[in-house]
């Protein structure tokens, strides 16, 4: 039977070839992604998998990220996965739901970060060994011939709204969670912010990250406040007795609203 996804917030990005890392990332963050395709050089990818054989990675809160299905470094990459007690595999540049065949016996997280992983987006979540979805938006906006995610102001272009949308749909429509994109500008902090509390908001379950520096940032966005729980608490106390629609501070509460309660309630016991 395969595990519900249950690691975040905040996930941290660690290069594949860098895998000493690890430790200080698990410190800092709820999970550590061993990066072995974006963040390795090519000439560099065989010797990052040695390396992570060698790290024997704690397979309770480390996803390695292997190269993507179209690639001759993927058939590459979980040969050395079988070398290790890694249980839980984000692939780059899914597509093709076929192609995720050879990854039953791991939980997948499939990225979805182009054109054809986004519009794909329903077939892989229902895949019984993908435990949750995620989205890229460079490498989406780069698959389409476009030049950047983000316009001025600092904010998503539509397409990558729209991405992030069908993603996290994608994912719950199969009863599975979603993780949110990098912000790649570190200093952004606030934007970060604001990203996050939206992320949470809506209802991903993870946001990933690149630097350290990020991790109390997301960790904050995604911990309901003191008022939200008491209003939590107290609503679903409320609710105790009551059959179908009732108000509750002036407010009218029906079950959707109880849902809403119950995950908030949910996000303070584990911690965001």
């Amino acid at each position: 039977m395969t595990r519900a996804f249950t690691l975040g917030p905040a996930l941290l990005f660690v290069p594949g070839d860098r895998p000493e890392r690890l430790s200080k990332a698990l410190e800092r963050a709820d999970a550590a992604i061993l990066d072995l395709e974006d963040a390795v050089a090519p000439d560099a990818k065989s010797s990052a998998r040695a390396a992570m054989i060698a790290a024997d990675p704690d397979p309770d809160r480390v996803v390695v990220r292997v190269n993507g299905p179209q690639t001759p470094e993927f058939a590459r990459d979980l040969a050395a996965l079988a070398q290790t007690r890694v249980r839980t595999v984000m692939v780059a540049k899914a597509e093709d739901p076929a192609s995720l065949a050879a990854l039953e016996r791991y939980d997948v997280i499939a990225l979805c970060e182009t054109a054809r992983g986004v519009v794909h987006a329903e077939q892989l979540a229902a895949l019984p060994q993908v435990v949750a979805l995620m989205w890229g938006a460079e490498d989406l906006v780069a698959s389409l011939g476009g030049i950047s995610s983000r316009r001025d102001d600092g904010g998503y272009r539509d397409v990558a709204r729209l991405a992030r949308a069908r993603v996290l749909l994608a994912a719950g429509a199969s009863g599975k969670r979603a993780v949110d994109a990098v912000h790649v500008d570190i200093a952004d902090v606030e934007g970060l912010s604001v990203e996050a509390q939206d992320a949470a908001a809506s209802g991903f379950a993870a946001t990933a990250c690149i630097h350290p520096g990020q991790v109390a940032t997301i960790r904050a966005a995604y911990a309901p406040s003191a008022e939200q729980v008491a209003w939590a608490r107290g609503v679903l106390d409320a609710a105790v007795g009551e059959r179908g629609v009732f108000r509750y501070e002036g407010r009218m509460i029906d079950e959707p609203i109880l849902r809403h309660a119950r995950a908030l309630v949910a996000r303070a016991a584990r911690g965001g």
